[in-house]
């Protein structure tokens, strides 16, 4: 009876291996996929985790200062152009409703879905990419470019 609990413990331990191997190669993979497409991963892994962290605590100042204004965002099948960080404030319930909150809160960073237009949470809810914030392109800005209910 002993041989066999020891034999079930090394089955699950070697099960929990192989699942952080996955985790560790979907993370790797990620990483590519932001690399080749904008030619780093940490600046936008980081925005998530920001992203994720000032929804969940309604922290409405510093989600606004991670968006590229003016944008559009689809409110109940219109599309409504936020132009400013007061006037996003403003709308916030109506823009970051329970869908687009829980789109983002349920996120994880090796799911994402990216391509050239940028990086995708969920089903479109929100996207976000880097935009050049100076002359010359060297620096970045990651932001939000567009928010779908």
């Amino acid at each position: 009876m002993h041989h066999l609990i020891r034999a079930l413990l090394d089955v699950q331990s070697n099960a929990a291996e192989y699942t952080d191997f996955e985790e560790d190669q979907a993370f790797a993979e990620m990483n590519e996929k932001l690399d080749e497409h904008f030619g780093e991963h940490v600046p936008y892994r980081r925005f998530l985790e920001n992203l994720r962290s000032a929804v969940a605590a309604s922290d409405k100042d510093a989600v606004a200062a991670m968006i590229d204004y003016p944008f559009k965002a689809q409110i109940d099948g219109k599309a409504i152009t936020i132009r400013d960080a007061d006037n996003l404030k403003s709308l916030y319930d109506s823009v970051f409703t329970d869908r687009v909150k829980q789109a983002i809160s349920g996120q994880t960073y090796r799911d994402l879905s990216v391509n050239w237009q940028g990086v995708m949470i969920g089903e479109g809810e929100v996207w976000f990419c880097g935009m050049y914030s100076d002359v010359g392109h060297k620096q970045r800005t990651i932001r939000i470019t567009a928010i779908n209910d």
